[in-house]
């Protein structure tokens, strides 16, 4: 069995489940977690963030459900509206921390939300990553080089045919993956105690 965590670094409920997820991964350093992108603004989907005038009630709704920080770095970057969140960016920036440091790719996942959501960093731009790479003790150009080059983005294209071929339809979700046999444990809010009971029934099963 392992862990399948969907999520997208662009996604505001899936800052508020950092805190769930690490939880839930130092409570089980047994279980492998596999980290992917969902791909939540791409398409016609990725416009100036003023198009969705929902995004700071949202985070005020999340920070509230749970302590998750938004920084005034974070709150000056959006304050125009013209910010573009580009999910696709983001995947491959996943793709290139994932290629890393694979262990590590649910903490560098939390890392680089922190880097966008209390930092004010656009996942676009390369010294992004080379920042988080820095700060996680990783090879800081190859991770840059990487988010920049063509494997990556073969990679964030099959992380959004994984989120796909799972079934989620939003995220953050988080699976436990058993051969063919999926079970959800969260999707959009939940406590490492409630993902605990969830996760001992679906052992309790196999």
């Amino acid at each position: 069995m392992k862990l399948v965590y969907v999520f997208d670094a662009y996604c505001g409920w899936s800052h508020g489940f950092s805190g769930t997820l690490s939880e839930v991964v130092s409570r089980h350093p047994d279980l492998p977690v596999e980290v992917v992108s969902g791909g939540l603004f791409t398409g016609q989907r990725r416009v100036p963030i003023r198009q969705f005038g929902y995004v700071q009630g949202a985070n005020a709704k999340i920070a509230e459900l749970t302590g998750a920080e938004f920084g005034d770095a974070y709150e000056r970057l959006i304050a125009d509206g013209s910010f573009v969140m580009d999910s696709e960016a983001a995947a491959r920036g996943i793709a290139a921390l994932r290629q890393a440091a694979p262990a590590r790719a649910a903490e560098l996942a939390t890392t680089l939300q922190r880097a966008f959501y209390v930092d004010g960093l656009s996942l676009s731009e390369p010294a992004t990553y080379r920042k988080v790479a820095e700060e996680a003790g990783l090879d800081a150009d190859a991770v840059a080089a990487a988010f920049e080059g063509s494997e990556a983005r073969v990679a964030a294209g099959a992380d959004f045919h994984r989120s796909a071929s799972l079934g989620v339809t939003g995220f953050p979700t988080l699976l436990a993956v058993d051969g063919d046999r999926v079970t959800e444990l969260a999707h959009g809010n939940a406590t490492a105690d409630e993902v605990d009971q969830r996760l001992a029934a679906a052992l309790r099963t196999r």
